[in-house]
């Protein structure tokens, strides 16, 4: 049931901008369903907070607080990509900015995102204790037309090494079927913590957008 209840907390984590749950839960998790009470003693908590992104015609913005770094036990349960689970926050974040361009797109408001205004902070980084707050604000421009718009949104970071943005430009361009309009990807320069947290930030039109 503990398992179960897991993935109860990573899918409110993941509804539409419209519906933004805080989420802040201790997860006991472990390889098996059935543990007794003296095993569930002993198993390691996971303590973090989601300020689960908030989007409107202006942008997007959220917080992470919590590990830097979690077992590999968790990572499939998180639905992470690794387990630098607090740099896993800029995939949300991509995630629901992607979402609002599309949305505002369909309802004739036509927007981008202004790479000079971003907003990305942390907080914790390399202090000994494993616990990060990481912020983000992702502030979006009125366009005059449609053309301009963009409708996808994604980015490549590095938690303290520098980011592969050559990969990932080849993965979204190469895609298939292809979803960058005229192979045409908008890259930002490189964003900088003092910490050391590195993002490069992609925006693009997607082909099924005239």
């Amino acid at each position: 049931m503990r398992f179960y209840f897991l993935l109860f907390v990573i899918a409110s984590m993941l509804v539409s901008c419209e519906n933004n749950p805080d989420v802040s839960k201790k997860i006991n998790h472990s390889n098996s369903d059935t543990l007794s009470k003296t095993e569930e003693q002993q198993l390691p908590k996971l303590d973090f907070h989601i300020d689960t992104p908030r989007c409107d015609e202006n942008g997007c913005e959220g917080s992470y607080s919590g590990p830097e770094f979690v077992l590999e036990r968790y990572v499939e349960p998180l639905h992470l990509t690794g387990t630098d689970i607090a740099h896993n926050f800029s995939n949300l974040m991509a995630k629901y900015v992607g979402q609002k361009l599309k949305a505002l797109y369909k309802e004739g408001i036509y927007v981008k995102v202004d790479f000079s205004k971003i907003v990305m902070t942390s907080q914790g980084m390399r202090d000994g204790n494993n616990r990060v707050h990481y912020y983000l604000k992702i502030p979006f421009v009125k366009v005059k037309n449609k053309r301009d718009a963009m409708t996808g949104f994604d980015h490549s970071g590095g938690w303290g090494h520098a980011p592969d943005i050559t990969e990932r430009k080849t993965r979204l361009i190469n895609a298939t079927p292809p979803i960058v309009q005229n192979k045409k990807l908008f890259v930002s320069p490189l964003k900088k913590t003092p910490e050391g947290l590195e993002e490069y930030w992609i925006q693009w039109k997607h082909t099924a957008y005239q």
